[in-house]
């Protein structure tokens, strides 16, 4: 299978280093990795620069954007930058951040997964994150989830779901749309994928609506979206993020904010939901 990678990266010195060497000592090597330097004001470009002068399979696409980092469009936004560089002879499509640390044996790994499945659509290794010396898992989701710092999908999939969607939540609205499609995904919990910024500690103040904004986005409906709201909430020990959330649904509801799937999407999606909790309950 032919791996291509994807990798925005804003102002990530201290990590893209480490992230490329973990994917050049890979016991099966990507075909392409492109990395976007998206507006960095560090050395970032130059620490690619140095992999792409090594590495042929390695490139460098420079981008300029808003130096505010928000979850979702800019970073799919960038993704997009390098993807439109590459040629479609890939069978496996990556969208990796620019601070992991993968295992060697990770994308032959993968490629094993996809190979003994044909349906399934995604797949990925968990993240860790260092705490009092030790790496631990980064528990934001349930072990399920694959996690926006580290997609990878099958051709095929990637094509029927749309792609990628430039919005906070594409990485749990790409495998909803994968299960209306009829494909699978499953996460690998023998890959432990070392995640050096643990999510959302660059994410500015602009960010702390877009979740609820998000739900409703995905027509998920208020009764669904408070208790996804709740959970969320519950799991950072924060009800200033419960306001922000509902405020943040509201506010789009109000505004008639463009949904980013159909009404059956929609639909199969709340059903999807549902049943999954009255599964868990029940």
């Amino acid at each position: 299978m032919n791996i291509y990678i994807v990798i925005p990266a804003h102002n990530e010195e201290d990590s893209i280093g480490l992230t490329l060497d973990s994917l050049v000592m890979q016991s099966l090597l990507p075909k392409k990795v492109v990395v976007v330097n998206d507006n960095s004001t560090d050395s970032t470009e130059q620490i690619i620069e140095a992999f792409a002068t090594k590495y042929s399979w390695i490139t460098l696409v420079n981008s300029n954007s808003s130096n505010e980092h928000l979850p979702g469009a800019k970073i799919i936004n960038a993704f997009y930058k390098g993807f439109d560089t590459l040629d479609d002879n890939y069978d496996v499509i990556c969208k990796y951040d620019a601070d992991l640390i993968f295992p060697e044996n990770y994308l032959e790994t993968l490629v094993n997964h996809f190979n003994a499945d044909k349906k399934l659509g995604m797949v990925a290794g968990l993240c860790y994150i260092r705490k009092n010396k030790e790496w631990i898992l980064e528990d934001l989701t349930t072990k399920k989830h694959i996690r926006g710092a580290l997609k990878a999908y099958r051709k095929e999939c990637f094509l029927e779901i749309g792609k990628l969607k430039p919005a906070m939540g594409w990485d749990t609205i790409d495998e909803l749309l994968a299960q209306y499609y009829g494909w699978t995904f499953k996460t690998d919990q023998s890959l432990k994928v070392k995640h050096l910024k643990p999510t959302g500690i660059s994410y500015g103040k602009g960010s702390k609506h877009l979740q609820g904004e998000a739900l409703y986005k995905l027509r998920y409906g208020f009764p669904l979206a408070m208790l996804s709201f709740l959970k969320l909430a519950y799991k950072k020990k924060s009800f200033t993020l419960f306001k922000n959330y509902v405020s943040g649904y509201l506010k789009a509801s109000k505004e008639n904010v463009d949904f980013l799937i159909t009404e059956d999407q929609g639909k199969f999606i709340r059903e999807l939901r549902w049943k999954n909790i009255f599964k868990k309950f029940f």
